[in-house]
């Protein structure tokens, strides 16, 4: 099995990429990551935290809906329903900016913890 089948099958380290993406909503939205992963939804602000947390697992990272849901205690129509959500609040330009330098830094952030933890080949 070569490196790339087991990432598409690594629950630890899709697990891992969503907290990442949820922490970083987290700092910019002021509500505190556990409670995006609490069972109930939640007042409107801590919904949408969550939402764009699952937008940003499944669009940065490429994870499944239904990867995402296991991660975020949720079902897959769930995140399907929030990435739509998220997606049609892209047209405002402010929103828009947002997402993409959130999605550019979580893509840097990965790269580097990637390179960082990769064994060190020997020549």
């Amino acid at each position: 099995m070569n490196s790339l089948e087991l990432e598409a099958i690594d629950p630890v380290r899709h697990a891992a990429l969503a907290r990442l993406a949820e922490v970083a909503v987290a700092a910019i939205t002021q509500v505190p990551a556990a409670t995006l992963r609490a069972p109930r939804r939640g007042r409107r602000p801590i919904a949408l935290a969550r939402q764009t947390a699952m937008y940003l697992a499944h669009v940065a990272f490429g994870l499944t809906f239904t990867r995402v849901g296991i991660c975020f205690g949720r079902d897959r129509t769930t995140v399907r329903h929030a990435c739509a959500l998220i997606e049609d609040r892209r047209d405002d330009p402010v929103l828009e900016f947002a997402l993409s330098a959130l999605e550019a830094g979580l893509l840097a952030l990965s790269g580097s913890l990637a390179a960082a933890l990769a064994p060190q080949v020997r020549s």
